[in-house]
């Protein structure tokens, strides 16, 4: 066995217990919301590793190329998935994902009761509104 393949099995190893303690924190979290940032370190810190494995056993070739693609379409979905995971669960349990909505005033960025900012008040409608 070669140095290179000592290295990308220590990689590969590294990335099973990353997803393994991640997978563990997952189960012990009691909410969506505390689940979601054990998710994280799956998502991004174990493909990141993997793909230095396949680097370290490969080199740059198209294969290892092919994986940091991928790797880089991971990281810029991954944020947006969390936040429609995370609208998902706030819609499930409140039904809606506004703070507060269904109530007088919610999610018109004042108090309650205050003037609905997408309707524009008399004086912006002019005198014949």
């Amino acid at each position: 066995m070669t140095a290179h393949g000592i290295i990308a099995d220590v990689l590969l190893g590294l990335a099973a217990a990353v997803v393994l303690v991640s997978s563990a924190g997952v189960l012990v979290m009691r909410d969506a919301y505390q689940k979601l940032h054990y998710v994280a370190p799956i998502a991004v810190v174990a493909p990141v590793i993997v793909a230095l494995a396949v680097l370290v056993q490969s080199g740059w070739t198209e294969n290892s190329g092919q994986t940091w693609l991928g790797v880089l379409f991971m990281l810029a979905g991954g944020p947006f998935l969390a936040h429609a995971t995370i609208r998902a669960a706030r819609v499930r349990e409140e039904g809606d994902w506004r703070r507060g909505a269904g109530q007088p005033g919610a999610g018109r960025g004042g108090p309650p009761g205050s003037p609905d900012r997408h309707q524009p008040d008399r004086a912006a409608r002019g005198r014949h509104g």
